[in-house]
């Protein structure tokens, strides 16, 4: 069974506390459960990480590199400013989808830039939790594709 990874990166762990009105009211461990209940009807494993540490997260991506078969990652507030991440998510060489749940595109001047794009086969933003799970499905059709 092929494996995608699921990163969340830093303050993800307090959705339904962290301004509802950008965010959300759904807690995160809800948000988990969806994605484990749509990998589980697609048929795959999925390895969630969640982490408020940039080095943790690239160590992680690393580490897991040659059991999983693809990554979707929300870097949080990594996604403005980090070339380390960035350059983890190129070295990995397989399917990425980076996800939002705000749009980061209408939002503070900062906020509109990703540098960690660079490195996806695409971004999903300002759908809420349900990016996720079109992320999970496009990077298992990505895997599939056998394309990135």
């Amino acid at each position: 069974m092929k494996a995608i990874a699921v990163i969340h990166g830093p303050n993800i762990n307090l959705l339904g506390t962290r301004e509802p009105d950008i965010y959300g009211n759904r807690d995160y461990e809800s948000l988990n459960e969806d994605i484990l209940q749509k990998a589980e009807e697609m048929g795959v494993r999925v390895d969630i990480f969640q982490s408020n540490h940039e080095g943790e997260i690239i160590d992680y991506i690393q580490q897991k590199a040659p059991e999983i078969s693809g990554i979707v990652i929300n870097p949080g507030g990594l996604t403005h400013y980090s070339i380390s991440l960035r350059d983890a998510l190129a070295a990995f060489r397989e399917p990425v989808v980076e996800v939002h749940l705000s749009n980061i595109h209408s939002r503070e001047e900062f906020r509109q830039q990703s540098i960690t794009a660079g490195a996806a086969a695409g971004l999903i933003a300002g759908l809420g939790p349900e990016g996720y799970l079109y992320a999970l499905e496009a990077v298992n059709n990505l895997i599939q594709r056998g394309s990135i």
